[in-house]
């Protein structure tokens, strides 16, 4: 087991490499670093002024050194003026020392300077992820215990008029994307065109003081489209689970029905569930994009846009980063837990 968690891990690490070294390229395109000078200097400045505003900062070295710098393998950029002044990646101005370091990246906890918000990248992020976490905690205190009851009911009974109306339910909530359901949801619960207005609080009010009336509608904006999907596998895979040997065997026994379903069908019906349930962090990262810009929830997905639309670069790779390590954590956890849950994998 303690092997089978090394692989997982080495493998999560070269993954988390190559793709923050793909976002970090992207980010780093000319077009793009060109637009971060004249946003920073004078949307006026010519061609050699950009060159020499980008040279002095260390961005027109080569891609892997960049890279290296950022992520605090190599030593940082440094640069001397004429008049003798050296300044370079960790030489902050605004905190002067004696002896700057010569490593300064995400290894070593700094993820540098936000261009757009004006403050450290870490400070940001943090903050940010705090509010978004509290929003997805409430979505998956919602979200699963609704699915796996609805997808437990629906596949009890396999083609019974209950297990086709939740069906077609999780369907529609699944074929329904956050920024339609968001809108239907808003503009039938919280404004005056159906004369209800049963939650007049707003969401950007929820990031300091979370009540039912101004966090309920975000959450499940976002919760819809989960309900349905873990509720449709939870369905096929206790619909499949209620067709087993051992679940005849139980019943030519007497056992009662809510026995078989509860002691015998419920833990192995589970196991693809559960593995769904995990891959729903990543989903939910795109979804809070969309529900944060929408309602105006400052959270992680709504910097993340304002990064990507500010070019803001030092904020959006470390959102991209973060997000990164939001995917491969929760696929550990679901390889992990899913060894634990069937014990075939184990032995094997």
């Amino acid at each position: 087991m303690g092997l089978f968690i090394l692989r997982r891990v080495g493998m999560m690490i070269l993954t988390a490499l190559c793709l923050t070294f793909v976002v970090f390229f992207l980010t780093n395109l000319y077009p793009n670093l060109e637009k971060l000078a004249k946003s920073q200097g004078n949307q006026r400045m010519s061609d050699e002024a950009v060159q020499s505003w980008l040279g002095n900062r260390g961005y027109l070295q080569s891609t892997p050194v960049k890279y290296g710098e950022w992520l605090g393998v190599l030593p940082g950029f440094t640069h001397t003026n004429d008049d003798g002044k050296t300044t370079g990646r960790c030489i902050d101005a605004r905190k002067p020392v004696d002896t700057p370091p010569r490593f300064c990246g995400v290894v070593q906890g700094d993820w540098g300077y936000s261009t757009v918000f004006k403050e450290d990248v870490s400070t940001i992020i943090a903050r940010r992820l705090g509010k978004t976490g509290k929003l997805m905690f409430w979505v998956m205190v919602l979200m699963v215990p609704s699915a796996l009851i609805l997808g437990v009911l629906a596949g009890m009974r396999e083609g019974s008029k209950l297990d086709r109306t939740l069906s077609t339910v999780s369907i529609t909530t699944t074929a329904t994307p956050e920024y339609v359901s968001g809108v239907i949801l808003i503009s039938i619960f919280a404004s005056s065109a159906f004369g209800l207005k049963w939650f007049k609080g707003t969401a950007t009010s929820a990031m300091d003081n979370a009540t039912f009336e101004n966090f309920f509608l975000p959450v499940l904006t976002i919760a819809l489209y989960g309900i349905g999907y873990i509720a449709r596998m939870t369905r096929a895979s206790m619909a499949e689970v209620m067709t087993s040997q051992y679940i005849r065997t139980a019943r030519l026994k007497g056992v009662s029905f809510p026995n078989i379903v509860i002691k015998h069908a419920l833990r192995n019906a589970l196991i693809a569930p559960f593995t769904v349930i995990m891959l729903q962090f990543p989903w939910l990262l795109n979804g809070v994009v969309i529900v944060e810009t929408l309602f105006n929830y400052k959270g992680f997905g709504w910097t993340l846009v304002q990064a990507a639309g500010n070019n803001d670069i030092e904020l959006l790779l470390a959102s991209s980063v973060v997000a990164v390590f939001v995917v491969l954590v929760t696929q550990l956890i679901s390889d992990v837990g899913y060894v634990f849950l069937n014990p075939r994998i184990r032995i094997a």
